[in-house]
Formats: C-alpha cells, structure tokens, sequence
C-alpha cells in the first residue's frame, strides 16, 4: 500500500522493539505492524486488516478493546489532576480508592497494596521488602529466592533471574546467585510416561526439599510462583501440587509469593488464583488485568505478617527507602477503579467461566485426535495447544522447524487470528479478553485446526 508518511521507515531507524530479532528487523526481514484501532475481542492495523485477538495483547486486555468507560476515567484524571507522587503519605482520591478495591477483592489475609507500573517492578519491590523483612528479623542469612524452570517473573535483574526462561537468561549475566530454580510442575512433559499425577506431585516437592536441604532453609527466604505457569507454556498445576509446596514452605518457614500478574482479576474464572487454588500468599503480584492495560499499574500485595514486620522495621529505622516516581500514578489508578468496576458490572468472570470452558472443549474436539496435538488444556479463560512432532513416542519438534511459529503465523496471516507462539516450545497460547463470546471462540477454534492442517499435515 502507497503511504504518504514514513512510519515504516522511522520504526526501523528509531524503534527498539522488545522481544525482538533485532538486525531481522532492521533489515527489513519481518514486518512492521503499525496497530490503530481496536474494539472488543478485536484490534485493526492501518492497512486496514482486522484481526481477533485471542490473546488480548499480552494476557492484558481483559475486559476488551475500546472501553469508552475507562477512556473517560482516564481523560476526567488528566484534566483534574494528571500526576502528584505518593510519597511521604500524599496520595490521590483514585490511588486510595483503588486500593481499597483491590483489598475489598484479595484474599482475607492480606493488608496492604504498594502500586507500581509493571509486573517487572513490583516483583522487584516484592524481593526488596522480603530482604528488609528478614533483616528486621535478625536473619541476614535468609535472603534466597527459590523459582521455578518455566515460570515467569519479569525482565529486570532480579525479575528475569526469577524468570525460569534461558531466553531471558543468555547473554544477560543472569539468573543472579541469590536464584534458585526447581522443578516446573508440567505433569505433561514429565520423564516417566507411567507416572501418576501423585506420584509427579511427590517428585516435584521432593526436589523442592532436596533444594532446601542442599542449601540450607535458613538460607531461603521466598518460593515465587505462578498459580498457573503463563508464558512457560499456559500449565495448569496438577491436583494436589500446591497444597503439597505450601505444606514445604510453612515447615521451613519460607514466605509465598503468588505472581497473579496474568491471573488476577478473573482470568481463571476466580477474582485471584490464589482463590482458585487455595493459596494463602505473604505478597501477591499483580499487574495486567488491574487496569486491563489501559494505562500502566502493577501492585504488590502484602500480608499482614508482613505489614507487622515492615511497620517495626520503619519504627526501628525511620522511613522505607523505597519508591518508584510513578508509585501509584492518579491516571492509572483511575483506569484501575473503572476497569474493576466494569469487570463486576458486566459480570465478566461469569462469562470467564462459561466461554473459556467452551472454548477449552471446543479446541480438545477439534484438535485432541490430531497426530501433532500432543495436548489441548487451560483454566478460566487460557487455553494451551501444545504440539509434537511424534505423539506416540514423545518426540517434539526440533526448534528449527519452528512449529508452533508457522503455525501461529498462519492464523494470523491466513485467518486474521491472533494466537501466541509460547517461548522455548512448540506450544500456541490463548488467552482472549473475557468478552469473547461463542460465536468469537469457534472463530478462534477453526482458525487454530486450518492452521495446524496447513502447516503440519
């Protein structure tokens, strides 16, 4: 298409994309998507072509493209007042309200919320005070952070060392010493084809105890985690697993983080994970669905055991030093308090629950029989196709066939839907705003089966 402006040009000259082959793009390899409009399940680029997001930005969008209600929250918040820190006590009308939505909406057990700006950030915060907090209670030795292969945690330093991703590790110097990575809890890719889901269960916690013993749980201050691994592939948990792990933290006194920054706020058809899977965390994660993107906010939820240690903490040595310029931003907390209200308004995790279960079902008979679908599975409203190049004898796909990037390429390209080619596997990732209605899913399906036939036979 002939353009009056150089927008193509400028992006390649000026733009540092993240997640990014950079010189392929530079060179003009891979395209550039300028992306201008969207509404809904659906998001429109500028030459014209419509595209059903079946994975909602990033995990992001959850209740849909184009909401004039959160528009308008956002547009009053600039007029009114677009920024005031929130230090030494200051606050804004909508960072106070929104934090008491947030509280009204978290598990019981939890006190207070410190926002930020991104998932990255607030699992950095969630570090620094699990390091202050064990400081204030005379163990400086406790500082470890225990992850898990395949989980996602962020990409600064701390947070892509807890990222359990080599993507995000070479080149990187990372993960930093005071990581430690165990066993993913994926019952699909497990060793021993004749293992029961128990007996995984027990081999996951017993590497976990192998870990603590090894270094010393007096060393080990924290186990992060997923409710549901995310970008590692969409895995939910098998039934018993995180009953078990909790049962390991409490022996050893070990503090629980919940990275819910994909699962909150409906996304598994519960306002949290932590509901989800009866999860009784010291921080909680969040970032995402808070605002559902509409303008960026994280927060980091803290207990109230925590609270009781960080309040004598700042008794004994004055204020917290801690604090990002943007804490709390007025504009994002005001998209928060619209995007929740509108979440219970128009009973979304009520359709979470009915169109991500559909959804689910209507992949696993689509494509469950198919000799490269090794998997189809999922919670709430994610959904996970996981593909293999010899099901019967547990072969994936060498990463240079690049399965599941054709695949994913295919869809859009050919069906104008957008799925996400998982990193570091042959796994196609759905995750649609919680919007999505029947009609939008058997789009999504038929998109994904022409896809897989096309490409893999």
């Amino acid at each position: 298409m002939l353009r009056n402006d150089k927008l193509d040009q400028w992006d390649r000259e000026n733009f540092f994309h993240p997640s990014t082959h950079l010189a392929q793009h530079a060179r003009g390899e891979s395209p550039t998507r300028v992306i201008r409009t969207a509404a809904g399940s659906h998001i429109e680029d500028r030459d014209g072509n419509r595209f059903l997001d079946a994975f909602a930005g990033l995990y992001c969008v959850n209740v849909g493209y184009g909401r004039q209600e959160i528009a308008d929250a956002i547009a009053d918040q600039a007029r009114e007042l677009a920024y005031y820190h929130a230090y030494m006590g200051h606050g804004t009308e909508a960072s106070i309200t929104l934090a008491k939505m947030v509280l009204e909406r978290a598990p019981a057990n939890m006190s207070k919320v410190y926002f930020g700006l991104s998932g990255s950030d607030a699992n950095e915060t969630n570090v620094k005070l699990i390091w202050y907090y064990n400081n204030i209670l005379g163990r400086p030795e406790k500082k470890k952070i225990i992850s898990r292969w395949r989980g996602y945690h962020g990409s600064g330093l701390v947070t892509g060392s807890l990222t359990g991703l080599d993507y995000f590790h070479k080149k990187f110097d990372l993960p930093l010493a005071q990581v430690l990575h165990t066993t993913a809890p994926f019952y699909y890719r497990r060793a021993d084809r004749a293992q029961s889901e128990a007996d995984y269960v027990a081999s996951c916690v017993a590497d976990l105890e192998a870990l603590i013993a090894r270094e010393g749980a007096d060393t080990i201050a924290a186990f992060i985690g997923e409710p549901v691994l995310g970008t590692g592939g969409i895995v939910p948990p098998p039934e018993g697993y995180w009953q078990a792990i909790q049962g390991v933290l409490r022996k050893h006194d070990i503090l629980l983080v919940v990275d819910e920054v994909v699962t909150g706020f409906g996304r598994l058809g519960t306002m949290f994970g932590s509901d989800h899977y009866g999860l009784e965390a010291d921080f909680i994660t969040i970032a995402k669905g808070l605002t559902s993107a509409y303008a960026p906010l994280s927060g980091s939820i803290v207990s109230d055991r925590v609270w009781k240690v960080l309040e004598r903490g700042t008794d004994e040595n004055g204020p917290l030093g801690h604090g990002w310029t943007y804490s709390a931003h007025p504009i994002g907390a005001a998209a928060g308090v619209a995007n929740l209200k509108l979440l219970d308004d128009l009973k979304l995790i009520e359709n979470v629950q009915s169109v991500g279960s559909y959804l689910r079902q209507s992949l696993a008979e689509a494509l469950g029989d198919h000799p490269h679908v090794g998997e189809v599975r999922g919670e709430g409203m994610l959904a996970a196709v996981e593909l293999i190049k010899d099901k019967e004898k547990q072969i994936y796909f060498d990463p240079a066939d690049k399965a599941v990037a054709r695949v994913s390429a295919a869809m859009m390209d050919q069906h104008k839907v957008i799925a996400r080619a998982m990193p570091q596997s042959d796994i196609l990732g759905f995750a649609p705003p919680f919007c999505l209605t029947r009609e939008e899913a058997d789009t999504v399906v038929a998109a994904t089966q022409k896809a897989v036939k096309s490409v893999l036979g």
